[in-house]
C-alpha cells in the first residue's frame, strides 16, 4: 500500500510522518515544487491505495475530482470547502468514494469529545465552546502575513480553527446557525482575528475563537438542568456531574494520537476493515451537515470592527 500526501506544510509532514509509524510506505509531494498540474499527473500514474489532500483548501476540488476518477479514497484536511458551491461540487465529485474517505476533523478523537459524545446531553440549554491563542506565540517562526491564514478569501481564524464548530454541531445536531460576528483587521481586508458564532434550537450556544488571546485557551461548558460539563482542554482538568456536586474527570491524552487515530480508521477504510467505532467518525459522506455549518458562517461573517497595530 502507497498513500501519497500532498502538501508539504506542517500538517502535511505530520501526515507523512505519522504513515512512516504506522509501517505504510507514502510519498510526499510539495504544492511548491510540483504544483496543481504535477500532483493530477501523478494521480493519474496509479499504484497508490489512497491520497492525503493537506493543501489550501482553494485547491481541493479538483485533486478530489481527480482522486474519485481514480477510485482512490482520500483523507482531507479541514475545512472541507468555504464556499457553498464548491461545497455542492465536492459532494458530487467526492460521491464514489465518499463512504471510504475522511475529512480531518482530528478532535473527535479527542478523549473528552468521546466522552461527551456517548452522554445524554438532551437537557442541555446552554453550551459554549471557546479556543483562542496568540498565533505569533503558537506558531513560532511563522509569519502570519505570509501564511493561509492572512488570505482575504479563505483565510482567518474561523475556518482554521474550525474543530469547535465541528464538535459543536456533532453534539448539539439540531442546532442551527445565528449571528456570526466577527472582529478584523486593517491589516487584513475581510480576514477575521476573533469570530463569535450563536446557534440556536433547543439549547443556546456560542463557539468563539481568535488568534488574540496571550494565555491559550480551549474549554468546552455544557449547562443541563441536571447537570453541568466544565473542561479545560488545554488544562486537562474535566469536572462532570453536578452543579453542586462536580465530579473531577480522567482523560489522558496524547495530541498525536488524535492524529494517530483518524489516519488508522482511514486505512482501515481504505482496506474493507472494520474502524475503531469512534463515535462521529468523519466518513466524508457523514460530514456534509458539519461542512455546511462551517461555510455557511464563513459566509455569513458580520465584521463588527477591525484592530490596528503590528500584531499578528
Amino acid at each position: 500500500m502507497t498513500i501519497m500526501v500532498i502538501g508539504a506544510g506542517s500538517i502535511g509532514t505530520r501526515h507523512f510522518n505519522n504513515l512512516g509509524l504506522l509501517g505504510v510506505k507514502s510519498e510526499a509531494f510539495s504544492m511548491r515544487a510540483g504544483g496543481l498540474t504535477g500532483a493530477l499527473a501523478r494521480i493519474g500514474q496509479g499504484g497508490l491505495a489512497g491520497v492525503v489532500i493537506a493543501t489550501q483548501t482553494q485547491l481541493r476540488l479538483p485533486l478530489i475530482e481527480a482522486c474519485a476518477g481514480a477510485g482512490l479514497p482520500v483523507y482531507i484536511e479541514k475545512p472541507l470547502a468555504f464556499d457553498k458551491a464548491e461545497l455542492a461540487a465536492i459532494r458530487v465529485a467526492a460521491a464514489p468514494i465518499a463512504a471510504r474517505s475522511v475529512v480531518g476533523f482530528m478532535m473527535r478523537y479527542h478523549p473528552a469529545f468521546r466522552y461527551l459524545a456517548q452522554a445524554d446531553l438532551s437537557d442541555t440549554y446552554r453550551f459554549s465552546l471557546d479556543i483562542g491563542h496568540d498565533v505569533t506565540q503558537w506558531r513560532q517562526g511563522w509569519r502570519f502575513a505570509d501564511s493561509y491564514a492572512a488570505m482575504p478569501t479563505g483565510g482567518g481564524v474561523l475556518l482554521d480553527l474550525c474543530h469547535e464548530i465541528d464538535m459543536a454541531a456533532c453534539l448539539f445536531p439540531t442546532a442551527t446557525l445565528g449571528p456570526v460576528d466577527s472582529i478584523g483587521h486593517s491589516r487584513y481586508p475581510g480576514v477575521d482575528m476573533a469570530t463569535r458564532i450563536s446557534l440556536d434550537g433547543s439549547a443556546l450556544g456560542t463557539v468563539s475563537m481568535d488568534y488574540l488571546s496571550p494565555v491559550f485557551t480551549r474549554r468546552i461548558d455544557i449547562a443541563g438542568t441536571g447537570q453541568r460539563h466544565r473542561f479545560d482542554l488545554h488544562a486537562g482538568t474535566y469536572f462532570g456531574g453536578s452543579e453542586t456536586e462536580p465530579r473531577l474527570l480522567s482523560f489522558p491524552f496524547e495530541r498525536n494520537e488524535m492524529f494517530l487515530g483518524l489516519m488508522r480508521d482511514f486505512l482501515a477504510l481504505i482496506d474493507g476493515r472494520p474502524t475503531s467505532g469512534v463515535a462521529h467518525l468523519p466518513r466524508l459522506d457523514l460530514v456534509q451537515r458539519q461542512c455546511a455549518l462551517i461555510a455557511d458562517a464563513y459566509t455569513e461573517r458580520r465584521f463588527t470592527g477591525h484592530l490596528t497595530g503590528d500584531k499578528p
